[in-house]
């Protein structure tokens, strides 16, 4: 099966085309990046602008690159949930249109389960494993069981760890995006230089969930507190040391997941599965047997949501017209399947 993906969640507008849910034959990404830098963080009502303007041109020129028309499509696959509400129906609406012109299947996807599936794309991976869902807007250890049956185990309370980062580089000056900017300051820097306090979650069960917002505060608010004063201050040791506290916090839920199920696959998704810390953290465990998504597809794109597409269209399952967009999926709080 040729399935097109679109993908309009947040500021990149996309479209892929992928054959039998593994090869990705085109892949365009039209990214928002410069329009938003101004701003440092993504201003929605400028991202749904954006994505009315360039759809039609991304899609055209995903299906150019894989040399095919509509009519060689055997389905579409959208980014339907969750997301910037205004972004996500461009997207929606483009790929309701386009299926009824070209009498073809559609199916709406969602996009966290997109970023889990990521890795799929290149490698085999036999379930169970334990997703780590690491994004700008989300931060998640799961029991993954199948392409769209998951156990949440584990949330951040607050802010996902991309939020994060992206908060303190933002006020630091550091550089947009965040994540990307803390990154590549912090090869430079020594994490030592600064020791942010362990964030402890007295109230309730939170033995796989993690808390951003009292690290994010510390390094805004009360960094003279924290800082080695035999240290330079400067941003690359900064950068380092608040990716060290945000990452190490996020790896012991995760290890804690990994030791209570005896799961030892983890397969990684999102935005910030691209930070260097992160993956050269976990693989220090020698019993992990890991799956880190190529750096083309750990930012938002449509290979991950066709994929995905091809897996329900080829199970049976169709959207009608009345599909909508929903910004929010409550299932993602606590362990059902979504």
């Amino acid at each position: 099966m040729t399935i097109l993906g679109i993908e309009s969640s947040c500021d990149e507008c996309a479209a892929a085309v992928v054959m039998d849910g593994r090869r990705v034959v085109s892949s365009i990404v039209a990214t928002q990046i410069a329009r938003h830098a101004e701003f440092d963080g993504v201003v929605p009502e400028i991202a749904s602008r954006l994505h009315t303007e360039w759809i039609h041109d991304v899609v055209a020129r995903s299906l150019d690159e894989a040399g095919i028309s509509v009519s060689d499509l055997d389905g579409i696959a959208v980014t339907s949930k969750p997301g910037l509400a205004g972004s996500l129906l461009v997207g929606v609406s483009f790929a309701k249109a386009l299926a009824w012109a070209a009498g073809k299947p559609f199916v709406g996807v969602n996009h966290v389960l997109a970023h889990l599936y990521a890795p799929l794309l290149a490698e085999d991976i036999e379930y169970p494993f334990i997703g780590l869902m690491v994004s700008g807007g989300h931060t998640m250890i799961c029991k993954t069981n199948g392409f769209d049956d998951i156990e949440v185990l584990g949330t951040t309370i607050d802010d996902a760890i991309g939020e994060a980062f992206d908060k303190v580089a933002k006020h630091y000056g550091l550089g947009y995006p965040g994540g990307s900017a803390i990154d590549r300051l912090a090869r430079k820097g020594n994490a030592a230089a600064c020791k942010f306090p362990a964030t402890n979650l007295y109230k309730g069960e939170h033995r796989y969930d993690v808390s951003y917002s009292g690290i994010k505060t510390a390094a805004i608010r009360q960094l003279d507190q924290f800082w080695n004063p035999a240290f330079e201050r400067t941003d690359e040791n900064l950068a380092a040391a608040f990716e060290k506290a945000a990452v190490d916090m996020l790896v012991s839920r995760l290890l804690r997941a990994v030791d209570d199920t005896g799961i030892t696959t983890v397969v990684a998704g999102g935005g910030v599965a691209a930070n260097t810390y992160l993956r050269a953290r976990l693989a220090k465990r020698s019993d992990l047997t890991l799956y880190f998504p190529p750096l083309s597809l750990c930012g938002d794109n449509a290979a991950m949501v066709a994929g995905l597409g091809y897996r329900m269209l080829a199970r049976g399952d169709r959207d009608s017209l009345s599909l909508n967009a929903s910004p929010r999926v409550t299932a993602f709080k606590r362990s059902v399947r979504s």
